[in-house]
Order: C-alpha cells, then structure tokens, then sequence
C-alpha cells in the first residue's frame, strides 16, 4: 500500500493507493485541515500523527510526496534523502507558496514512518520535454540562466495520467496521438500532448501564467504590477497577492468556485456572465494556439473539478471551433459522456477523470521497485 501525500502551508491531504486493485477503486483518503491556525493542529508532524493514526500504518511500504515544483533538478521522480531535500529548499524561491508545505510534509512524513520508502513526485516533471523554444522567455539570457527562469509548466501528474487514459479511451496508441488536456479546476491549464509528450503548457515560471483560474488571473501585461505599484501605491508582494489571491472568477465574479458562477449567471448576474465568457475565451484561445503548435489535433479533453463537471464551460470553450473539426454534441455533454464529440467528429471531445493519487503512485512504485506496489 503507498500512502499519497499532497502537503500544502496549512493542509494536508492523503490516499492510500493499493495498485494491486483495480484502477477505479480508491483506498481512505482525507485531509487534516488548518495546520498552524487557531483550532487546527500545531504543525504537520501533527497532521501526520492524526493521518496516521486512522490507518494501518504496518501496511504502508512506500510514500509518495507530491511536490509542485522541481525547477530544472528534477524532472523525473526522486527518492528522498538529507541531500535531495537540501536541494529541494533551494527551489523554494521558484514556488514560495507551494514547496514549503511540501517540504514540511516529507520531513513530517520520514519521522513518522522512518522505515520505508519516500519519493518526491513533481508537478512539473511531465514538461521536462517542452522544446526549447516553447519554454524560453524572450529575456536576457544570462539572467534568465542565473535565476532559473523559464517555463516550467504544471499539472504534469494530471497530464501524464489523462493522456495516457484518453488513449484507451479512444483505442489508440497514445505515441500516435495529439492531443490538448484542459486540467480545469481552481487551478487551470492547458497542454499540448505531442504523442505523450507534453511540447506546450501554459502555465510558466509559477502556475500563475495562462488561464483564468479560480482566483489566479493568468495571462496578463506584466506592466500591470508596476502601474499598481504606480497607481495604487501597492508593493510588489501586495500586487501580487492581487494576481494570486484576488483576481480570476474571484476577482470578476466575486466567488473561485464555478459552480457559483454557473447559479448567479444562470439568475442573469452581469459580473457572473462577463466571468463566465472570460474564463471560457482565455480557453478556446488556448485550444486554437495549441491546435496551431500540433499541426494535427485527434482530441480535446477536459479534465479535474470544472473540466469534469460544468458542461456549459464545455460547450462555450469550444464553441465556434466547428470549422475545425471540434464539435461538442449537446446531449453527450448534458449527459457527462466520456466522449462528447458526435460520432465521426474530425477532433475527439473526451471527458476523462484525473487521479493524481493512482499516478503518483504509480511513480512511486517505478522509482522503488516492486517493494512498494502494494
């Protein structure tokens, strides 16, 4: 049994993942909320003592930690001891809001269950194919050489394991497909799949770059933080806490979470309406440039919370795309079919459920060896 952990600055959430089972099951799960805050637990070795203490702690062989940013060190799962940690803080900088939880969890984790396994598994190691041209910013190149930056791309667990499902899905070799994944959740992104290889993301240095997200803004003229700076009187870190924190369907709408925005647009609330159709541009722009960079698309998928679940997102997103050959059927997509195009449709419009726990399982246990396949 490997026990999957997501560690975040204040939650962290788990599943225990037996691989031997088929893929659809799924072992206990939950999340131990408001670490460090008035009425949570005092810290994550506090978090892991609850977590474990509703487990069969004797059955676990092997522990996977998802980790969102690897930089450049990392790009492919790695084992975790005193040196791969050392590094790991090092890239704090490159995702301050992120990799400290994280990294607290795995130091959590080994005191806890001292005796097995632990592999880092990274968000952004499934990018680590993106062509140079695809990943370089058009800045100075020895600063951008000396900070560490450029595209990084994220979501790379959900990509690797929705490619490679929609190939089955479809009954087709995933070396011989093109595909874009639309991982829409809070957190959103779009990826070029070229036969199983990611060639294009939208998301960059940080998961800020690209789409609208839940209270992320995405895309914007970067010139925006200074004139905040100018114009506001915020500080960088306050500017930004404005891109991160309060901007997308937040900032639009009021509300991160799709579903609200879907209840207010459909009650005829203006600010919902103008979220809405942002949200779903900023998308079908993406698929167009992304259909752009392939040449030859075979399918669109949507995937995690929103992708999965709002079927007017769907249908908006791709709407006007017809001429291409993506084609959204309106009964398969009221009906949450796994495949929603009409049949013979030139491009596949797929609904495939994402399972980061199974994926970064199965990581663990190719990193591991059979000790840890549950």
């Amino acid at each position: 049994m490997i026990l999957v952990l997501n560690s975040g600055s204040s939650s962290v959430k788990f599943q225990v993942v037996d691989l031997a089972a088929p893929s659809g099951s799924a072992g206990p799960r939950g999340s131990v909320e408001r670490i460090g805050e008035p009425g949570g637990v005092p810290d994550h070795a506090a978090a892991l003592t609850q977590i474990l203490g509703g487990l069969d702690a004797a059955g676990i062989t092997a522990v996977g930690h998802r980790i969102v940013h690897g930089g450049s060190r990392f790009t492919a799962p790695a084992l975790v001891d005193d040196a791969m940690l050392a590094v790991l803080r090092e890239l704090t900088p490159l995702a301050p809001l992120h990799n400290p939880g994280g990294i607290a969890g795995i130091e959590a984790a080994r005191a806890a269950l001292p005796g097995v396994p632990h592999v880092a598994v990274f968000d952004t190691a499934f990018h680590a194919t993106l062509p140079e041209a695809a990943r370089t910013y058009a800045l100075d190149r020895e600063l951008s050489a000396r900070h560490g930056i450029r595209r990084y791309g994220f979501h790379g667990t959900s990509c690797d394991i929705v490619s490679r499902r929609t190939a089955d899905l479809l009954g087709r070799p995933l070396t011989e497909l093109n595909m874009i994944v639309l991982h829409l959740g809070n957190g959103a992104s779009a990826t070029a799949v070229e036969g199983g290889r990611s060639v294009e993301t939208s998301m960059g240095l940080t998961p800020l770059e690209g789409l609208v997200m839940g209270t992320r803004s995405g895309d914007i003229d970067p010139a925006v933080l200074s004139y905040l700076h100018r114009a506001a009187g915020l500080d960088p870190a306050a500017a930004e806490e404005q891109l991160q924190r309060h901007g997308g369907l937040r900032g639009l709408a009021g509300a991160n979470d799709m579903r609200t925005v879907l209840e207010r647009r459909a009650a005829g609330d203006a600010a919902a309406t103008l979220a809405f159709d942002v949200y779903c541009h900023r998308i079908r722009k993406y698929v167009g440039a992304y259909h752009a960079v392939l040449g030859r698309l075979d399918a669109v998928v949507f995937t995690a919370g929103v992708g999965e679940h709002a079927a007017p997102v769907r249908a908006a997103a791709l709407d006007g795309l017809q001429g291409w050959g993506i084609t959204v059927d309106p009964d398969r997509n009221a009906a949450h079919a796994r495949v929603i195009s009409p049949d013979g449709a030139r491009v596949a419009v797929c609904v495939v459920p994402t399972d980061e726990e199974r994926a970064i399982a199965e990581q663990v246990r190719a990193a591991v060896g059979s000790s840890g396949s549950g």
